[in-house]
């Protein structure tokens, strides 16, 4: 189940995989190591390396050397590649002239690409009579690579590859390369998700001793543990979900209502410092394509011991909550328990037979009025989700539904993510919280042009509340600009990350917030249970000091891995809709633009959700001037304006599944294009 391609907080709407609304150390060879840098301070130029990107897609950086002692280092937005140049990607080394762009972040420039040479090449292989080639699949690698005689390891016609490159002694013209294994053939159903989870190093075999440990754990005894197994707890999880990590129940209590929420105890299998643990922390997190996962963990715990399977006994850490009427949280309780779930229920099952959990949606309702009331960012963002056959083609691009049982167990985990964090405080127990700062003074300040040019303003200040751009989705909501608004909105957001330090949750208008409902998908989760076994003493593998110390690394580090899944998810997607694009080519279709940059446009089309660019050179021929505050570009001659969320018409000039690539050709004429009006 995958993510909107720019969610700004990473899920934080979602606390589990249900559709959304809405530090690796590294040894610079070759290069010398520039001073370290004082604290909160940078030099005008460093190396720096992209560690992934923000809701725009433009690059983040952080300085390669850094003293840990000096705090968080800065964060560095990279301003975009010139025209015809690769995008930077994540793990890539720059030279890049840094300017202060307020406390902790500066915008960075690049000067110099330390190495443009990849040291694999992921590709499909294409025999020539005279000679053979690679077809990159990394779109950000234009040019085809040359397969000597005797490098092509037993390769065919259209299988994936696997190569390096060789030495080339100054050769011109295409690049030297030799294939070191053959992944598959390109039309295989798995190919797609076999691109993406080599294209950005996810991992996918666990050590034999890890698999040693999951495979050889047993049921979890009772012991000391608080027996819940009377209880009727259920888990509510997608139709093709086959791991249960939480269970919710809820009951009157008073004026308001008793609610439990369980989670699977995967601390109590995967010990500190384990093989388990070490292969997890690696991963950081589950990755999800729409063929298949790649789990943070070994089946026989993620879909065995550690799934909670209806009428069978598994260990839990629960946390009973009890709210009002009005949905505030009045007291909570955390504990480790012993859980037998009453019935697995999907969505949709749930949704159709609202009657038979009465007090849920009660529940459910008062938490809603308090969300409401607190004054959350609620973005409305289309899904789709990607249908495929056994083959694995391509069947449809669906809507994909947003139910109130989606909703439901969202609000069910928010609260007891929250709870998770309040009670680490009170412990004085380290904690690793999900942050997510307000948008940068730059991008609040284009979002304030941009509703400004629509009649729309926003409180003065600096800073904003939550409820002040909510007030604008909902004040819009019926309005044709309405998409619009939502997607300039969206782009306005930073990203969410984890942290030792808490800088309180934005998007959510939480000052705590804590990941701890899913800790058989996030490593994130996994120590927020171990902090709260070793603060309440709830046995002895609770959070080792060498943990705690670890934290900055670790949040940094998994952080990465986040976004490193977000992309190679995403990639999947584009694939698999280029391939169901790709026997529509020179076909029309409406859509709407979802990106302005100096380059080009990028168009959704309306019914598919496939996205791709209307390079600069397509338009007309004219000079075209780019406004990043209203995010339009203007023909100075033709008086020519696209702008963001417009509705165009555009032909499909180019699929190409390979990369996940589209080009369109955008028609002029309405409603494609509209002339400013004169001031």
């Amino acid at each position: 189940m995958l993510p909107h391609p720019a969610l700004a907080w990473g899920g934080e709407l979602m606390a589990k995989k249900i559709p959304r609304r809405g530090k690796v150390k590294d040894r610079d060879r070759g290069h010398k190591s520039p001073p370290r840098h004082r604290a909160g301070k940078l030099p005008e130029t460093a190396i720096v390396r992209i560690t992934g990107t923000d809701s725009d897609g433009d690059a983040l950086a952080r300085p390669v050397t850094w003293d840990q002692d000096q705090g968080p280092p800065p964060i560095i937005h990279m301003r975009p590649e010139q025209p015809g140049r690769p995008a930077l990607a994540p793990g890539e080394r720059v030279l890049a002239r840094l300017t202060p762009d307020g406390p902790g972040h500066y915008l960075g420039r690049t000067m110099k690409r330390i190495s443009e040479t990849p040291t694999r090449i992921l590709g499909v292989f294409k025999p020539g009579r005279y000679e053979h080639r690679i077809v990159p699949t990394d779109r950000r690698f234009k040019a085809e690579w040359i397969v000597p005689p005797g490098g092509e390891n037993g390769a065919k016609e259209g299988e994936i590859v696997l190569a390096e490159p060789l030495p080339d002694h100054h050769r011109l013209g295409l690049k030297p390369a030799r294939i070191v294994e053959v992944l598959g053939h390109m039309g295989d159903a798995r190919s797609v998700s076999l691109i993406c989870i080599h294209t950005h190093d996810i991992p996918t075999e666990f050590p034999a001793d890890a698999v040693h440990e999951a495979e050889t754990a047993v049921a979890v005894p009772l012991g000391d543990r608080t027996d819940l197994r009377t209880i009727p707890l259920i888990t509510i999880d997608g139709e093709d979900a086959r791991d249960f990590d939480d269970a919710v129940f809820a009951e009157p209590d008073g004026a308001g209502y008793r609610l439990i929420v369980a989670i699977a105890d995967v601390a109590h299998y995967v010990p500190t410092d384990s093989a388990l643990d070490r292969s997890a922390r690696t991963r950081g997190n589950s990755v999800y394509f729409p063929d298949r996962v790649v789990p943070m963990l070994p089946e026989a715990l993620s879909n065995g011991w550690c799934s909670l399977r209806p009428d069978e006994d598994r260990g839990c850490l629960f946390v009973e909550m009890h709210i009002g009427a009005d949905g505030r949280k009045t007291r909570h309780r955390f504990g480790r328990g012993l859980m037998r779930s009453a019935a697995r229920m999907t969505y949709e099952a749930v949704e159709a037979q609202q009657d038979r959990f009465p007090h849920l949606y009660a529940a459910y309702r008062a938490l809603i009025a308090e969300r409401t009331r607190r004054g959350t960012l609620d973005l409305d963002l289309p899904e789709r989700k990607v249908v495929l056959s056994e083959q694995g083609q391509v069947l449809a691009v669906a809507p994909r539904p947003r139910l109130d049982s989606h909703r439901l167990i969202e609000e069910f985990m928010v609260l007891a993510n929250v709870a998770a964090a309040e009670e680490l405080e009170r412990l004085h127990q380290s904690c690793m919280y999900r942050v997510h700062p307000p948008p940068t003074e730059e991008k609040l300040a284009n979002l304030r042009t941009f509703l400004s040019a629509l009649g729309i303003s926003l409180p003065p200040g600096d800073q904003v509340h939550p409820r002040d751009l909510d007030h604008v989705l909902r004040m819009v909501a019926d309005a044709p600009e309405a998409p619009m608004i939502n997607e300039v909105m969206l782009r306005s957001q930073s990203q969410a990350a984890y942290s030792p330090d808490n800088i309180g949750h934005f998007g959510l208008a939480l000052t705590r917030y804590a990941h701890f409902t899913s800790p058989i998908r996030r490593y994130a989760d996994l120590l927020v249970h171990r902090a709260l076994i070793a603060g309440l003493r709830l046995g002895t593998d609770g959070l080792q000091p060498a943990e705690v110390a670890a934290f900055p690394d670790t949040a940094e580090h998994i952080t990465g891995t986040e976004r490193r899944a977000q992309l190679a998810e995403r990639d999947a997607v584009d694939r698999y809709l280029a391939a169901f694009m790709a026997e529509k080519v020179g076909e029309r279709f409406e859509g709407r633009i979802s990106g302005v940059t100096r380059f080009g446009l990028f168009v959704t089309i309306s019914d598919s959700g496939a996205s791709g660019i209307v390079p600069i050179s397509s338009l007309p021929d004219d000079f075209w001037q780019h406004d990043e505050g209203e995010q339009t570009l203007t023909g100075r001659r033709t008086r020519l304006v696209f702008k963001l969320a417009q509705d165009v018409e555009v032909r499909l000039k180019e699929a190409t599944p390979v990369t996940g690539g589209l080009v369109f050709h955008i028609m002029q004429g309405t409603p494609s294009g509209s002339r400013p009006r004169r001031r």
